[in-house]
């Protein structure tokens, strides 16, 4: 009866051991959201700034 008790138990703890499958994990992919800056703004910042600069030393 030992025996048989033994070897049931070996048997449930074996079949636990191996319940999950050697398939690689499947990962999502982070999705990262980057804001466009605006061309309009940037583009036209510049040049002002330049021609403020320009004015300025000219003034003087």
């Amino acid at each position: 009866m030992k025996k048989l008790v033994l070897a049931a138990a070996l048997t449930a703890a074996a079949s636990t051991a191996f319940a999950g499958s050697m398939a690689e994990p499947v990962m999502e992919p982070v999705v990262i959201v980057e804001e466009a800056a605006s061309s309009s703004t940037g583009g036209v910042l510049v040049p002002l700034v330049l021609l403020a600069v320009i004015a300025a030393v000219a003034a003087n």
